[in-house]
């Protein structure tokens, strides 16, 4: 199993099969537009452009952490334009825990729980860093920035 496996819609409501992005590193985020995280879009935004097609950031909008993705689809990509200029793909709001997560994040959170074992998300804005091979490579916190990562993604792109 792997990430190309699975399907989610993207925030114009079309299925998209994740075995598109294979062979691409990818970067899988939960996202929030009201959060004092917010401003990591940008920082996200910056990664995608700089590895020109290498690395896909993939948003995933979620409401679960202080109601804090309150818009529809349109509202958030509007948002996310307006403010960010985001191009990186963009999917429809989905849980990210419990009964109701998108099976995608069921896997995620399983191949790589967070501190202490845990396979809850805690906060908007947790990143999962994908292999070229569909695996997960790390997991990262919410207050990890994107400039954080890129040491992890320059090595994957080059490797």
């Amino acid at each position: 199993m792997s990430v190309y496996g699975f399907t989610a819609n993207d925030i114009n409501g079309k299925e998209r099969k994740l075995e598109e992005f294979r062979g691409k590193v990818l970067l899988i985020v939960n996202t929030a537009s009201a959060c004092g995280l917010t401003p990591q879009y940008a920082g996200l935004q910056s990664l995608y452009e700089r590895y020109n097609g290498e690395l896909v950031v993939l948003g995933f909008p979620c409401n679960q952490f202080g109601e804090q993705e309150k818009g529809d689809s349109e509202e958030i990509k509007n948002f996310c334009d307006l403010r960010f200029n985001i191009k990186f793909p963009l999917f429809e709001k989905i849980d990210v825990n419990g009964d109701g997560a998108h099976p995608l994040y069921k896997y995620l959170v399983h191949e790589k729980p967070g501190l202490l074992g845990t396979e809850a998300i805690k906060w908007n804005f947790t990143k999962f860093l994908i292999g070229r091979d569909g695996e997960p490579v790390k997991r990262y916190a919410p207050t990890t920035t994107p400039e954080d990562i890129d040491g992890d993604i320059a090595a994957l792109v080059k490797g």
